[in-house]
Order: structure tokens, then sequence, then C-alpha cells
């Protein structure tokens, strides 16, 4: 048998040529390149049939409430005219002097319970229309609220990449989001509005299609208080655990009740529960249009699962196939930061393969064992894959075409703006991991 770590890079290999040239399905092709690797350890049927069905259960078993909950959160948020509520109030609160900050921290807030893709089409209309009202360049304006909504993508949990990788590695759900919540401030700062600054020269004109975009008028509208607090709800009770639940008397009532209420899965029932209530029962809807409206959110996390529950599978032959053990031990042999080598094999893997989540996941379950032998904080690891998994996104990234199709750029414009903010916001973050290793310990 060849040599496991060769086996590993070969696996690896053919998963990129799968994807991107052959351009088969990402789950197949993690099937496709599982069962080879599986095949080549040694392995029989059986044992591979349960190596697939253990990697789907273990991997999605406990992620499935969470994607989903976040997804039909999203879902609720955006339908009700939250995020425009969000968006423009910030707009209000900071002014035209200050449009970019008010901007990122709109992206933010509406990033935290939406997922990237379904984010952007939200938020791009409303970045239009800011354009057209404050004859601002869009570019100017977009920059920092895409740059945020990138950021919580690729670090903050629900999202589906951190929440994967957190189950993966065994790290605190509330823990990294609150770390990521500190990277994220100085991240955006520098590839949103500092950044979007050199962009101001820059004219473009978006197709018309796209800038007749249907408003709520301002009374339809839920009210700010309502959007910030159910959009937020899962940051406000993961947070409240993760910072009261050491100081707390350990089995006091309080304590018991922190312990369930900070639950990733009952924070985001809980979420739910409340988006459904203050967003559509209590502005009109009935419950038929407000589960209608959470069995589409349902079906368009779908596809993301599926993903998820492939990489799965690649992580368990990993695992069954003993080359965890062999891999585990030759990584630990580098002198490189578990850190930093983590953040470089995620980046190298998005640059190849072009999706953030196939590379944090991929990695995730390649350097598990790392973790093992290393003295090194789970959820500061889930943000090192996070920020290389955002790494200088090109012509292989739907992000990129999504982008360069909406803001109508060259695609040497699309290279000069979307690239460079994506590559600063993953070298940021790499940067931020590491101080903020320097204080945790």
């Amino acid at each position: 048998m060849l040599s496991p770590l060769v086996l590993v890079i070969a696996a690896i290999l053919l998963l990129i040529a799968l994807i991107v040239w052959a351009k088969l399905d990402t789950f197949i092709a993690f099937l496709v390149v599982s069962i080879l690797l599986a095949l080549s350890c040694g392995m029989n049927g059986p044992d591979i049939g349960k190596s697939i069905s253990s990697g789907i259960g273990n991997t999605l078993g406990s992620l499935v409430t969470i994607l989903g909950f976040g997804a039909m959160l999203g879902k609720l948020v955006a339908d009700s005219g939250a995020a425009q509520q969000i968006t423009q109030s910030m707009i209000r609160l900071f002014g035209v002097r200050y449009i970019q900050w008010g901007m990122a921290l709109a992206g933010l807030l509406i990033g935290i319970p939406m997922f990237y893709t379904a984010g952007f089409v939200i938020v791009v209309p409303l970045i239009f229309a800011t354009g057209i009202t404050t004859r601002l360049p869009l570019l100017y304006l977009g920059i920092p609220m895409i740059s945020a909504l990138s950021t919580a993508h690729g670090f903050l949990p629900p999202h589906p990449s951190p929440a994967t990788i957190c189950q993966q590695l065994g790290a605190d759900m509330g823990k990294t989001l609150l770390y990521g919540l500190i990277i994220a401030i100085p991240t955006i700062t520098l590839a949103g509005p500092l950044f979007g600054r050199t962009l101001k020269k820059i004219q473009i004109t978006p197709e018309q299609g796209l800038l007749q975009v249907a408003f709520r008028e301002e009374q339809e509208l839920p009210g700010l208080g309502v959007s910030l607090f159910t959009a937020m709800l899962p940051l406000i009770l993961l947070t409240i655990s993760t910072l009261l639940g050491t100081v707390i008397q350990t089995g006091s009532v309080l304590q018991k009740i922190i312990a369930v209420i900070g639950d990733p899965n009952i924070a985001m029932l809980l979420s739910v529960l409340t988006a459904v209530y203050f967003l559509g029962i209590r502005r009109g809807q009935t419950m038929q249009q407000v589960m209608k409206s959470i069995e589409t959110a349902f079906k368009e996390v779908a596809p993301i699962m599926l993903i998820i529950a492939g990489s799965g599978v690649f992580m368990q032959v990993i695992r069954d196939g003993g080359i965890n053990t062999y891999i585990g031990q030759a990584l630990s042999r580098l002198p490189v930061s578990p850190l930093l080598l983590g953040w470089g094999m995620a980046a190298v893997i998005r640059v190849c393969v072009g999706s953030a989540t196939v590379a944090g996941l991929t990695t995730a379950g390649i350097l598990l064992p790392l973790l093992k032998t290393q003295p090194v904080h789970p959820e500061l690891m889930v943000l090192s894959i996070g920020a290389g998994s955002l790494m200088f996104s090109h012509v292989n990234d739907g992000g990129f075409w999504l982008f360069k199709e909406y803001f109508s750029l060259s695609l040497k414009q699309t290279f000069a703006t979307w690239s460079v903010m994506e590559t600063i916001v993953s070298v940021c973050g790499l940067i931020g991991v590491l101080v903020l290793q320097q204080f945790i310990g």
C-alpha cells in the first residue's frame, strides 16, 4: 500500500479534478473519492458501507437542526423586511459622512442569521437603493457590506462551514462565535470601509432590472428593536451561555437554565419560534404562510447539507482506514503552528476548488488527528481554517460570478475588488487568530 499521506494527497487532487474539471456534483465527488480511498486502504465492501453510513450520520446528526433552523431564521428575517429595516436604520444612524460604517454594521447584523448567498441577494438591492439616494459609488457602499457578509460566512456559527468544523473538532460553538466576533471587527474594518475607500473612482452601472427592486414602505416594516432582537437572538443566547456559564454556581437553577438555552440546538429553536411570532404571526400572517416560508428555507439549505454529509464520509474513511493516526504523527513533526497549517491547507484547497465550504470541511477532516497531539484551542482552529477557506476567490467560485454580474464588472475589475477583498478577509482573519492566541493561552 502507498504511504497514507500520499493517498490523502492523491484523494484531494482527485476531488479537485472531479469538482472543477469534470463538473461532478460535490456530494457525489466526495463519495467517489472516499470509496476509492477506502479501497486503497484495503477496506472491504461491508466496511466501506459502514463508513459511509457512520460518516453521514455522525456529521449530520448534530447539525441538521442547527443548519435547518439557521436557514429558517434567515428566511424569516429576509421575507419580513427586518433586513431592510436594519440596513435603513444603520444608514440613518451613521449618516452620509460615516455611511460605510453603517453599511458594514448592517452587513454583519444581517450576515449572522443569514447564509451568504441569501444575504447577498437581499443586501445588493439595498446597496443600489442607497447609492441612488446618496449618489455615492456603489462599490464604495457595497464592499463594506459584502465583506461583513463574507466574514460572517467564514467565521461565525450557525453558518454551515464553521458550525460543521466546530462539531468535527469538538469546539465550543459559543466560544467560537465570541472569538469570531472579536476577530471580525478589525477584519471587516480593513476589508470593508478602508479598502472600499480605494474603490471610490470606479463607476459602474448595474442592469436596470436590478435597480427596479420593490421595497416595502416604512410602515410595512417591523420595528428596529424587533428586527435586531430576532436576528441577533442566537448570538445573544450563545454569548450569555458562554460568558455566564463559568461564573455561576454549578448545579444552581440559573446555571441549569443557562445550560439549556445555551445549547446551540435549543438556542436556534428558540430563535426561530421567536421570529415566527414577531416577524410572522404578530404582523398579520397566518401560520400556514409562515410555515410555507420555513419550508422553502429548508429546501434551500439541503444542497449544503449534502456537501457536509460527503465531507463526513471522507473524514470517516480517513479514520476507519487508519490514515488519521499516520497523518497526525507526520504533521506533528512539522515546524509549523497548527493554526498556520490549518489556514494554509484550507487556502490551497479553496483556491483550487473554489468552494469555501469544501475547503474548510476537507481541511478539518485531515487535521483532526493533529489536535490530539498538539496543544491548540479547537475554537481558534475553527477560525483559522475558516479564514483560510476564504482566500483569493476567483473564477472557480460561484461568489465571484455573483458579485461580477450584480455589479456589472469586468473580469479585471472583479479580481481587483472582490478577489482582493476576500484575500484581505482571509489574511486578517489569520492574523487575528494568532493575536488572540496570545491572550487566551
